[in-house]
């Protein structure tokens, strides 16, 4: 008969005692989470009664945000236009993006870069590009695009979404066709 080396009783000891202790560990946090956790949020809830530590954000719904895009992509099918439009949240994250048919294939991503920018900055585009001209460098900051056809979408002066249209021959269409989804937000 072979004997077992002490290398191997370690070895077999060490993954032994790792699987007991992550099975023990996952049944603490099951039951943890099963029984603590509408203790804590109450607890939460009690802390910050008064929303000293909370901060609230302001952003469009699913549908508003659609429907702007879709009123966006309207206006530039209306002037014959070929474009893709993002609608990003506050925080830059693309809620709605639409190729438009017959779109070039840089146009999603051109849309999207600036769709951050306009509600990155709180303004459109075209006027963030003339800033270039003072400091270069914005143009290094990642995910941005100083060309017109950003907007941003504003509540009580704050910036809460941004729509970038991108592939009609200029930028100042794609700019108006921004705008256009902004305005079908206020009817």
């Amino acid at each position: 008969m072979k004997k077992t080396s002490v290398r191997a009783k370690v070895l077999t000891g060490t993954v032994a005692a790792a699987a007991l202790a992550a099975a023990t560990l996952g049944a603490v946090s099951a039951s943890a989470e099963a029984t603590d956790t509408p203790a804590v949020a109450a607890a939460a809830v009690r802390t910050d009664a008064q929303n000293k530590n909370l901060a609230q954000s302001t952003g469009l719904t699913i549908e508003a945000a659609t429907k702007a895009a879709q009123a966006t992509l309207d206006a530039a099918a209306k002037a014959g236009q070929r474009v893709s439009v993002a609608v990003v949240d506050r925080d830059g994250v693309t809620r709605v993006l639409l190729k438009g048919d017959g779109a070039g294939p840089q146009s999603p991503e051109s849309a999207v870069r600036k769709a951050f920018t306009a509600v990155s900055w709180n303004a459109p585009t075209s006027e963030l590009a003339k800033r270039l001209a003072q400091a270069p460098n914005l143009k290094d900051i990642p995910n941005t695009l100083f060309l017109a056809g950003g907007a941003p979408v504003q509540s009580k002066g704050a910036p809460v979404a941004g729509i970038g249209v991108a592939g009609a021959p200029s930028g100042d269409l794609d700019e108006q066709f921004a705008q256009a989804g902004v305005e079908a937000l206020t009817k």
